[in-house]
């Protein structure tokens, strides 16, 4: 990793009796673009408000580019903050919000009007510096409030939940945009959400947080592929857990069989006893007629389906096991759809299972 751009070591916060940061510490690279992701009263918006200065550390080190932060006010750090509500002034053009920071600045007149439509272009609003904000759509009062955030230069932007009030086609456009803005102005980006998904698609690396502590601290892939706990399995995409049992190496698993499996797929270290094995839906496929395969096979029955278009779910009781497996298929021309009650081959690779003791 580069070097960090922020560091914090021990970080506390309390309210009065509550809890609500327990010990952070992390490092946060210049130029990254690194996500803050759990539920709802986890601790994250407090984390953000804290690098902003808007919330004091309770006790711990917070540094930003190597300096001290204690007692540092929220205007004098390098950092800047688009809110959830984006706090756009709608009695205010487009330009004169994106230039609301910049009212007390030396700069002259029209070195401030040339920033204002640079901000704008570098975020697809050029041209719409004179229209009413009030007047603006959603997407586009998001585009103002990163432009009048980027337009002071911080090294660090703070992003508290921005596309949540989007709607979903506009929400993931915007995904796409932040992150390509992120990567034309090479700045830190740090972005809260409890959207899993958004998390995935827009960072380098991602915060997990369940009450006030950082649960696991990952890139995308590892995060999803093989995470820490099963509480994050379960909060990060979708998992079938199933009852298993380990003796050594080897691990039974309901409905599946036997297999052998690796340390790396053990989180919490592998010992003989009762367990669950997670498996994603992804990972699993089913067998149509005809088909053959090198991988495990298991035998079930369908039990429920969800069209999504490209994609259909199935849940497929397997023999011996309790609880149905999610499973995900590609629809393919030609590639039927199983019906409730029909037979199912369950294809699996021992390597996609992921033991929890």
């Amino acid at each position: 990793m580069k070097s960090p751009i922020i560091h914090l070591t021990g970080v506390h916060k309390y309210y009065g009796d509550y809890h609500a940061l327990r010990g952070i510490d992390l490092d946060i690279a210049e130029g990254e673009f690194f996500s803050l992701l759990g539920p709802s009263g986890c601790g994250k918006t407090t984390l953000l408000r804290t690098i902003a200065g808007f919330e004091d550390v309770s006790d711990g080190t917070l540094l930003l580019d190597g300096k001290d932060m204690e007692g540092v006010a929220p205007n004098r750090r390098p950092t800047n903050m688009v809110f959830q509500s984006y706090a756009i002034f709608p009695h205010l053009s487009v330009a004169q919000n994106v230039g609301f920071g910049l009212r007390r600045s030396s700069m002259s007149k029209e070195a401030k009007a040339r920033a204002v439509g640079e901000a704008l272009e570098m975020v697809g609003l050029g041209g719409y510096g004179n229209r009413a904000a009030h007047a603006l759509s959603g997407g586009q009062r998001q585009r103002v409030a990163l432009a009048r955030a980027l337009i002071l230069k911080p090294r660090v932007l703070l992003l508290d939940e921005p596309l949540s009030a989007l709607d979903k086609k506009l929400r993931e456009q915007m995904q796409n945009e932040l992150r390509r803005l992120q990567r034309q102005v090479g700045i830190t980006f740090i972005l809260v959400t409890h959207d899993q998904e958004e998390a995935l698609i827009m960072s380098d690396r991602i915060a997990v947080m369940f009450e006030g502590e950082i649960a696991q601290l990952a890139d995308p892939q590892t995060l999803y592929r093989r995470p820490a706990t099963r509480r994050v399995a379960e909060f990060i995409g979708m998992m079938t857990f199933l009852p298993a049992t380990v003796r050594g190496q080897e691990v039974e698993v309901a409905g599946l069989g036997r297999a052998e499996v690796e340390a790396e797929q053990c989180p919490g270290g592998l010992s003989d006893g009762d367990a669950h094995a997670g498996i994603r839906p992804e990972l699993l496929s089913i067998l149509f007629p005809g088909e053959e395969t090198t991988r495990r096979v298991a035998e079930g029955v369908v039990e429920e389906l969800t069209y999504y278009g490209d994609m259909t779910y199935y849940d497929v009781r397997l023999e011996g096991c309790e609880r149905p497996v999610t499973i995900s298929m590609k629809n393919m021309p030609g590639r039927p759809v199983l019906e409730r009650g029909a037979p199912a081959r369950v294809a699996w690779d021992a390597r996609s299972l992921v033991i929890f003791g």
